[in-house]
């Protein structure tokens, strides 16, 4: 599992990435967040722990939630866990309606991090798993439906085209896998 940490204070990036290793696969740690779409296009990271605050003139989260919803936008996006010296209540409610997993405050107990992490990942992934799993009943609903309205001709051309590819391309193979006559796979696929 492969661990993104963004967090413009070098001591915490530093001291995040010794109480990791050992317990995650990888681990990157970065002070930008402007670099989160690059490090994100690879696809490869289960979890990204955010700071809520890098503009030091400005402490409220708002630079987090702004980072969170760009990571949440990407496809097939990594879990969020929030991190904060300055968190509080209404700051994690909204951290989480906008898809955050979790939210811990600075500083941490290890232990309770690790699981949070480990935690976020797994929810994360059963989201979306679930969301492949309905992408594909939504598939095969919509093929089941264009199908219902399918004619007799074109729904046996569709099974020929089928067997025919799975022979690939060979039609004497799909003629006798079929049932048929050469003759008649060629007069089959000519109707088209």
């Amino acid at each position: 599992m492969k661990v993104l940490i963004i967090d413009d204070n070098p001591a915490v990036r530093t001291t995040l990435k010794l109480v990791l290793n050992g317990v995650f696969d990888e681990i990157a740690a970065v002070a930008d967040p402007r670099l989160i779409p690059a490090l994100l296009a690879a696809g490869n990271i289960d979890v990204v722990l955010l700071d809520m605050n890098f503009d030091n003139s400005r402490l409220d989260g708002s630079d987090g939630l702004f980072w969170l919803s760009r990571i949440k936008e990407c496809e097939n996006a990594p879990a969020v866990v929030l991190i904060t010296a300055f968190g509080d209540v209404p700051l994690a409610v909204e951290a989480m309606k906008l898809g955050a997993e979790d939210f811990v405050t600075k500083p941490w107990d290890n232990d309770e991090l690790i699981a949070k992490l480990n935690k976020a990942i797994s929810r994360n992934r059963a989201k979306r798993d679930a969301g492949l799993v309905l992408d594909k009943a939504r598939e095969l609903e919509r093929l089941d439906s264009r199908r219902r309205q399918m004619t007799l001709d074109e729904l046996k051309f569709e099974h020929v085209s089928k067997i025919v590819d799975s022979c690939g391309g060979n039609l004497s193979a799909a003629a006798d896998r079929l049932g048929i006559t050469r003759q008649t796979l060629y007069n089959i696929l000519k109707k088209k």
